[in-house]
């Protein structure tokens, strides 16, 4: 699905939510890999799980012909920052939701960029027959947390020592989820 492009001016900073294009395949592709270096938030250490432009293109195309996904680029002077991503699936049990996810540049953490992300993704959601949206977000994540209760997510469960980070210690996930009101 596409959305039209939104203008926001947050503490000064000047940018932009607009639907991802394949022509930002090369930029998504180098950016996830800076991202997932810049934070242990994220499921992945940086370099794994490479997606190249050919696969950003190819899930940026798939995205843009499916009405229950929806994926979004954040822009500041002309450069990607961020991004988030809805993903719904074709089987009819679970037609009623989408997952999301999303992750910001460090260097543009405290811009509200996520939050907008989010909301878009959720306005997007509610006007389109999307009736639960989920997540999934590191159990220290507390910020992250917080912000997701504040914009109606509920926590749903807690998968104990879910995950294992580059210092030996295991971490709890924390699924969330928000339906329509």
């Amino acid at each position: 699905m596409i959305i039209d492009q939104q203008e926001f001016n947050v503490n000064g900073l000047i940018y932009s939510i607009r639907s991802a294009d394949e022509k930002d395949a090369g930029t998504m592709s180098s950016l996830r890999v800076q991202m997932d270096g810049e934070t242990e938030n994220m499921d992945r250490e940086q370099g794994e799980g490479f997606i190249d432009s050919a696969g950003f293109e190819e899930i940026i195309r798939l995205d843009t012909g499916k009405q229950r996904n929806l994926f979004l680029v954040a822009i500041v002077k002309g450069e990607i920052v961020g991004y988030s991503r809805c993903e719904g699936v074709d089987l009819k049990r679970f037609s009623h939701k989408v997952e999301f996810g999303v992750c910001i540049a460090r260097e543009f953490w405290g811009y509200g960029i996520g939050k907008k992300l989010l909301e878009t993704s959720m306005n997007w959601a509610d006007t389109n027959g999307i009736e639960k949206m989920t997540l999934t977000v590191l159990g220290t994540n507390d910020k992250a947390i917080e912000l997701y209760k504040r914009m109606g997510f509920e926590i749903e469960g807690t998968l104990k020592k879910d995950r294992r980070h580059a210092d030996g210690q295991y971490y709890d996930t924390v699924v969330m989820g928000r339906f329509k009101s």
